[in-house]
């Protein structure tokens, strides 16, 4: 009996080691593919690394763009601004050329005598090259002409001296005659 028990023993040991070579074996294996894997996980870090820093790069220079581009949108906005500023004036000016005009026409037509009776009579300058630029004011503040207006039409000659001194209440403006 102790003779079948050493090879009972024995036996179970060398079943144990065969099941200790196969696992052996199979852990060769997922170490060969855990090897395999960490070479690819390696090469994909290095590939997001690269995409990091290409990205990193592209992000500067977005920032560098939206810098410039803002410094253009401020300096584009000044100069709307002044051009805006500048139309405004035009606008202005070109309101006192139409008042202006509007009294040549007015003087230049002949007044019937029911609207001369409705117009106050303005003061008479006595020389239409003396006057002196003035203020514009608005239109229904301003006089229709600088002549005295009577009962009867205007001649010829009256209707053209009131055109002239209307024309003479230019002003200037920025230099420009307006």
């Amino acid at each position: 009996m102790s003779h079948s028990l050493g090879i009972a023993i024995e036996s179970l040991v060398a079943a144990l080691l065969v099941l200790t070579i196969g696992y052996c074996m199979l852990l060769n294996k997922r170490l060969k593919r855990l090897k395999a894997d960490e070479h690819s996980l390696k090469a994909t870090i290095a590939e997001l690394i690269t995409a990091t820093e290409i990205a990193e790069r592209a992000i500067g220079g977005l920032k560098i763009t939206v810098r410039d581009v803002n410094d253009n949108l401020r300096t584009q906005i000044a100069a709307a601004n002044e051009l805006s500023d500048q139309l405004g004036k035009q606008l202005a000016e070109g309101d006192n050329v139409i008042r202006r005009l509007s009294k040549i026409v007015t003087a230049a037509r002949p007044v019937t005598e029911s609207a001369a009776a409705s117009l106050a009579p303005a003061p008479v300058v006595s020389s239409p090259l003396s006057v002196a630029p003035q203020a514009a004011a608005p239109l229904s503040a301003a006089p229709l002409s600088a002549a005295p207006l009577s009962a009867a039409p205007l001649s010829p000659a009256k209707a053209v001296a009131a055109a002239a001194q209307a024309f003479a209440e230019r002003r200037r403006i920025d230099g420009l005659a307006a």
